[in-house]
């Protein structure tokens, strides 16, 4: 039940990423929030795996964190070379 609770906590924190960052209509609306439950997810499987306790604080924070850093940078990285490959395109077009 707790997984299912860490991955709706990183959806939202995905979802939350996806609308404070800039640039966002270079990917698609759902790839923020579907990265930030995965990374939730999976970051709690290995911390699980690790024997960490399901119950205690510390691998809620770090798999919350996990799944709000992740989507942001993805998010910054994917909008700057987006608009790089868009620009590129768009010469590359306009000289032929």
């Amino acid at each position: 039940m707790e997984l299912l609770f860490v991955t709706l906590g990183g959806a939202i924190l995905g979802l939350a990423a996806r609308y404070s960052l800039p640039r966002r209509g270079t990917y698609g609306a759902l790839l923020l929030p579907a990265v930030g439950a995965e990374t939730a997810s999976v970051v709690w499987a290995v911390l699980t795996w690790a024997s960490w306790r399901f119950d205690g604080g510390w691998i809620w924070w770090v798999s919350l964190i996990a799944s709000a850093v992740v989507p942001v940078l993805l998010g910054i990285l994917l909008g700057r070379n987006r608009t790089k490959a868009d620009a590129a395109m768009f010469a590359s077009l306009s000289r032929a």
